[in-house]
């Protein structure tokens, strides 16, 4: 079976930390595969309130998410901080990628590499759109 692979950005243009919390624990006893998602859901929009943005209005326009890729890198535990590292790249017509490094933010430790696929979405028509050059432009030139 071929293995998911993300190819992680060089440069990151926003960092938050975020606590590993009792509820983000499975039966296991470390960090849920499930919370994942949740935690970079977090951490993305602390990403567009920075920028004035939110889900429902970069420019104007939403966002949609088109589909979430994980790779696990090692086990996070109740108490934990995570520190969660943001770029924005590969834009295409209708939309682009959010990478997300999550790290152990005393160790080092890299606990998941995520990327998650976005298209930008009238919610009026309830049709895509183009990407806001605004947004696109401030990003392209972010990870150069």
């Amino acid at each position: 079976m071929a293995r998911i692979k993300i190819e992680m950005p060089d440069h990151f243009i926003f960092s938050t930390e975020l606590p590993i919390r009792i509820s983000d624990i499975n039966y296991g006893g470390h960090l849920s595969n499930d919370r994942i998602l949740s935690l970079v859901h977090e951490a993305r929009v602390q990403f567009l309130k920075g920028y004035q943005y939110s889900e429902l209005d970069v420019e104007g326009r939403g966002l949609i998410m088109t589909d979430s890729a994980t790779i696990y890198k090692a086990e996070g535990f109740h108490g934990d901080r995570l520190q969660v590292d943001i770029a924005v790249s590969d834009f295409n017509k209708y939309g682009c990628d959010f990478f997300y490094l999550l790290s152990n933010k005393d160790s080092a430790v890299e606990i998941a590499h995520v990327k998650t696929g976005f298209v930008f979405f009238d919610y009026d028509e309830r049709k895509v759109v183009r990407v806001p050059e605004g947004f696109k432009n401030r990003f392209v030139k972010q990870a150069e």
